[in-house]
C-alpha cells in the first residue's frame, strides 16, 4: 500500500476496483464514508452493487475478469483527451510509448464489447480520475484473485502512473490485505522466493549475509508455491506438510484437489487455535495462542508495525506460535535460544534494511510504518515521493487482455464469483459465536432476477450449484444488485463449501488461485 489509512478521508476521487471494503476491510471502509461526507467523488468497479457502488458516482458493473480490458480502455480515453501528467511520465517513467501503442485500440466500443460498460460511463470514470488533484486506488482479491491477477495489479500502475497520482498524500496504490498480519508475514519471508524484508534468494551476497547470521548454508532454489505444493503431494513426490494459520481445505479453489492432496501426505501437522477443517485430517494439531494470549507485532496493510501486548494467559495447552516453532527447530538440531518476541525483533532489524530503525521503544506509541531506514528515521508515510521510485524510474508495462480461464459454455451458463461477508469475515467463524450465526446462518447464492426467472427459482429456495469440479447447495438470494450471467457466493461455510465448485487456475506468476471467476450450472433442487 503506496499510502496510509488516515489520508483516505482527505483524497478528492476514490477508484475501488474488485474490492468491497465496509464488508472485507471495514475501517477503510469507514474511512471512505468519511471522505463521501466531505464531498469525495467515488468510482466503483464491481459486478455487484455494493454498499460503495450505491454511494458512486460512477458505478463500472463489468463483467468477472476483465479487469485489464477496462483499464486499458480507461488509458487509452487519458491519453487521447491529454488528461495525463506529461510532465511526470516525462521525468519519472519510463515505456509510456510501448503502453500508448498497446491501449491505442482499448477505444470505449472495443472495451464495452469486453466488459459490458457503457462508453459513457467509462468516459465519466476517466475524466473523474484522471481531472483530480489527488485520486487513490483501492483494490484487492477482486484483482488479484484472477489468472491474470499480476496483469491486472501492473495495470493500475500503469493508470496510477499516467496521471501522477503516484508520491504524495491521498493517492497511490493501495492493496488493501485481507487479514491483520498478512503484510507482516510477507515482511518476514513467508514466501518461497525471498528472505525477510522482500531480499531476494537469488542474489548471492543476501544469501551470504543470511547465511553468517544463523550459521547454515541457504540453497539458491526457492520453495514450492502453494498449487505447487498440493501438486506435489497428489503425485506423491511431497511426502509432509506443516500448515500454521490456513485452512486450505475450506479457503482453497478446487477443494477436492485439496483433500486429495493433504490425505495422500504421509505426515500432516496443523497448527491452529481451532480444530479446523484442515486439522480434522492431521496427524498432530498443535494448539496455537491467540492474539490475546501472546506479545509480538503486527504489521498492518498500511506497512504499519505495531507492538501487541499479551493480555491472558495461553489457555489450555495452546503456546505461541514462535515457541512452538522454536521448540521444534531445537528438537530438529537447529537451536533458537531466543528469549522473547524482542529478541526475534532485534535480529529482524539487523537483517532487513526496511526494519532498520525499529525497536520496541520506537514503536510503543502508534507502531511505525515502513521503510524505517535507521533509527532517527520517523517512517514512511507513503511511498514514492517525488517520483522517486526503488528502481529509480517508474516502469510503464504494456499488458493485453486475456480472457479468463473458464468461461461459460452451454453446460455451465452461469459465471461463479466469490468474496466475504462482513458477519463472517473468513472462515467458519460462525462456529464460534452464536451472534454471527444469528446474523448469517448460511449460505446464500446471489443471483439476478432474469436468471432466477430462467430457472424458476424464488428468493429462498434451495438450489444445487455445479461446476466440472463438483457440487455444492445453498438458498438463493434474489437481487438485481446483481449482473445478469453472474452469481456469487462467500466461502465461509462448512456446509456449503464453495470452493469444492470454484477453478484450481491460477495466475503465472503468483501463483493465486482464479477463485473470481469460474463457469457454473444452477438448479432448483
Amino acid at each position: 500500500m503506496t499510502n496510509s489509512i488516515n489520508e483516505i478521508p482527505f483524497s478528492e476521487v476514490m477508484f475501488v476496483i474488485g474490492a468491497n471494503p465496509p464488508e472485507a476491510h471495514p475501517i477503510i471502509g469507514a474511512k471512505m464514508r468519511q471522505a463521501l461526507a466531505k464531498g469525495a467523488k467515488l468510482i466503483v468497479v464491481d459486478p455487484r452493487k455494493t454498499e460503495l457502488a450505491y454511494r458512486s458516482d460512477v458505478w463500472l458493473q463489468l463483467k468477472p475478469g476483465s479487469d485489464v480490458a477496462l483499464i486499458n480502455g480507461l488509458l487509452h480515453l487519458i491519453i487521447a483527451n491529454g488528461w495525463h501528467d506529461a510532465e511526470f511520465v516525462d521525468k519519472c517513467t519510463t515505456g509510456f510509448d510501448q503502453v500508448a501503442a498497446i491501449v491505442e485500440k482499448y477505444t470505449p466500443e472495443y472495451v464495452a464489447q469486453i466488459t459490458g460498460v457503457s462508453p459513457e460511463l467509462l468516459l465519466a470514470a476517466a475524466k473523474m480520475y484522471a481531472t483530480a488533484d489527488s485520486a487513490a486506488i483501492f483494490y484487492t482479491l477482486g484483482i488479484t484473485e484472477h489468472t491474470c491477477g499480476t496483469d491486472n495489479v501492473m495495470s493500475l500502475a500503469n493508470l496510477a502512473m499516467l496521471t501522477g497520482n503516484v508520491g504524495k498524500l491521498s493517492a497511490g496504490v493501495n492493496p488493501l490485505r485481507g487479514q491483520n498480519n498478512v503484510q507482516g508475514a510477507c515482511d518476514m519471508g513467508a514466501l518461497p522466493n525471498v528472505l525477510p524484508g522482500y531480499q531476494a534468494l537469488k542474489f548471492p551476497d543476501i544469501r551470504k549475509k543470511f547465511e553468517q547470521a544463523w550459521g547454515v548454508t541457504l540453497k539458491e532454489k526457492p520453495g514450492l508455491m502453494l498449487p505447487d505444493m498440493l501438486d506435489a503431494a497428489v503425485r506423491g513426490e511431497l511426502k509432509a506438510m506443516y500448515v500454521m494459520g490456513e485452512d486450505p481445505v475450506l479457503t482453497d479453489a478446487d477443494a477436492h484437489h485439496v483433500q486429495h492432496g493433504l490425505e495422500n501426505l504421509d505426515f500432516l501437522v496443523v497448527q491452529n487455535l481451532f480444530l479446523t477443517e484442515t486439522a480434522k485430517l492431521a496427524d498432530v494439531v498443535l494448539p496455537a495462542a491467540s492474539f490475546a494470549e501472546k506479545s509480538g507485532t503486527f504489521t498492518n496493510t498500511e506497512r504499519r508495525v505495531q507492538l501487541v501486548r499479551q493480555a491472558i494467559e495461553p489457555i489450555g495447552q495452546s503456546r505461541p506460535d514462535w515457541q512452538i516453532i522454536a521448540d521444534l527447530s531445537e528438537r530438529m538440531g537447529y537451536p533458537m535460544p531466543y528469549a522473547d518476541p524482542q529478541a526475534i525483533m532485534d535480529e529482524v532489524v539487523a537483517l532487513t534494511p526496511i526494519y532498520a530503525g525499529i525497536s520496541y521503544d520506537r514503536l510503543e506509541a502508534a507502531g511505525l510504518q515502513w521503510p524505517v531506514p535507521d533509527a532517527n528515521h520517523p517512517g514512511t508515510q507513503f511511498l514514492h515521493a517525488n517520483g522517486k521510485f526503488t528502481c529509480g524510474l517508474g516502469c510503464f508495462v504494456p499488458i493485453e487482455y486475456q480472457p479468463p480461464a473458464e468461461v461459460p459454455d452451454s453446460n455451465y451458463p452461469l459465471l461463479l464469483t466469490t468474496g466475504r461477508i462482513l458477519y463472517h469475515y473468513n472462515v467458519s467463524t460462525y462456529r464460534y459465536s452464536r451472534h454471527l450465526t444469528a446474523h448469517r446462518p448460511e449460505e446464500r447464492i446471489m443471483i439476478n432476477p432474469e436468471d432466477a426467472a430462467a430457472l424458476g427459482v424464488n428468493d429462498g429456495d434451495q438450489v444445487n450449484v455445479f461446476s466440472r469440479r463438483g457440487r455444492v447447495w445453498a438458498k438463493a438470494n434474489v437481487t438485481s444488485d446483481m449482473l445478469p450471467g453472474v452469481v456469487w457466493m462467500s466461502f465461509h461455510f462448512p456446509a456449503c463449501p464453495t470452493n469444492q465448485v470454484t477453478s484450481g487456475a491460477y495466475d503465472k506468476v503468483t501463483k493465486t488461485y482464479e477463485y473470481k471467476v469460474c463457469a457454473v450450472r444452477v438448479e432448483k433442487t
